[in-house]
């Protein structure tokens, strides 16, 4: 039986758990159009839920940072391998990588001769970082399908064909939470304020801030002693989690399903959340929030060298102004951290500036043919098929 004769088969990539949500989303997009699609590929819990073959797991590939990934090298590289021999061995009928660049741009280069479309979904940000690279993603992909639409503008000034299908969070029901439901469930009184703490899904991340978030929460409760600390996160990290927060005085609420989350937004009054996709959940949450993070020192001294924007939310790049507060590397302290919650929560026309914000930058998220981004996605990359 020749290939043609055969269920079409879609191999992905995802490297993260936005990258899975994504993945998934995609998945049961590419089934509505097109019920006898196989997917094989690399993926987490989501993906495996809508049918996908699973190669290996994607932990593997979540790590963060220019020094940070200098030890997993050499098992980075041996996942290299098995997947490229993964797709010389199934020959699918089109490669689907979904963001982690430093990964799937290597997995791209190196099957260019499969004679195999290739797709990269989610644009790397080289708009932030070095502007020379796009010099190197010529030949790496046939199609690039962007999420914010001035990416299509700035891969087209380059040569590089690129189509915005929609952000995907415009797909979640992260704006649908029930804060009742949640301060019943958690026995949190109405007038409770309720603070979120976003570290990161990746179990890399979680150094970085979570010492600070310890320290900060501290502070808080001296000043605010009937403050309720919430932290979202993954069930691939949910246990690690748990067991960081041990021996913390002060213990927040872990949670890791998806609707307890979104009721947990509904609730909330203010964030302290990393940068990266959760600050466009928390703005289609409406929910204020200051954006904070701490890089290796080293990472930290390459990359001031290397951005080429001037802010690292995506909130505040998309409304080309600051609209949340960024308080990086030395401003992410607890003291600094503490005294900005506390003058958010006692400020509210500074929580209503944001929110007033919010509603134009989603507008922009909106797809081009106003369906369901992911839907966009999938028609993108059945044409090629």
């Amino acid at each position: 039986m020749n290939k043609s004769e055969k269920s079409p088969i879609i191999w992905l990539l995802a490297g993260e758990t936005s990258g899975d949500e994504l993945g998934a989303r995609l998945i049961k997009a590419l089934r509505h159009f097109n019920p006898n699609l196989k997917f094989h590929g690399i993926g987490g819990p989501r993906m495996q839920e809508q049918g996908m073959k699973i190669l290996f797991p994607m932990q593997d590939l979540a790590v963060m940072g220019l020094v940070e990934v200098l030890p997993k090298l050499w098992m980075l590289s041996k996942r290299l391998h098995q997947a490229v021999n993964h797709i010389k061995e199934i020959h699918p009928n089109i490669i689907v990588t979904i963001d982690s660049p430093s990964f799937s741009l290597r997995l791209l280069k190196k099957v260019r001769n499969f004679s195999i479309p290739r797709v990269h979904y989610v644009a790397p940000q080289v708009w932030a970082w070095h502007e020379n690279r796009v010099k190197k993603f010529p030949g790496l992909w046939e199609k690039l399908l962007c999420l914010f639409p001035f990416e299509k503008t700035f891969f087209s000034k380059h040569g590089l064909q690129a189509q915005f299908v929609g952000n995907p969070i415009l797909e979640t029901e992260v704006h649908h939470g029930n804060a009742n439901n949640f301060r019943s469930e958690y026995h949190i009184s109405p007038v409770q304020p309720i603070l979120l703490l976003m570290p990161g899904s990746r179990r890399s991340e979680l150094p970085k801030l979570m010492p600070v978030f310890k320290n900060t929460l501290i502070l808080l409760k001296k000043k605010k002693p009937d403050l309720i600390a919430v932290l979202p996160t993954s069930p691939l990290v949910k246990h690690h989690v748990e067991q960081v927060i041990h021996n913390w005085p002060i213990k927040p609420i872990i949670i890791h399903k998806r609707q307890d989350k979104y009721n947990a937004y509904a609730a909330s009054q203010i964030a302290l959340t990393k940068s990266g996709t959760t600050n466009l959940e928390l703005a289609l949450a409406n929910i204020p929030m200051i954006v904070t993070y701490k890089f290796n020192p080293l990472t930290a001294m390459i990359a001031r060298r290397m951005i080429r924007v001037p802010f690292v939310s995506m909130v505040n790049l998309l409304a080309k102004r600051e609209i949340v507060p960024e308080l990086l590397q030395e401003n992410c302290n607890p003291q600094t951290l503490a005294n900005t919650v506390l003058d958010f929560l006692h400020n509210t026309q500074k929580n209503q500036a944001q929110k007033n914000a919010f509603s134009e930058i989603i507008n922009a998220l909106q797809a081009p043919h106003h369906q369901p981004p992911s839907y966009e996605a999938a028609e993108e990359i059945l044409k090629l098929i």
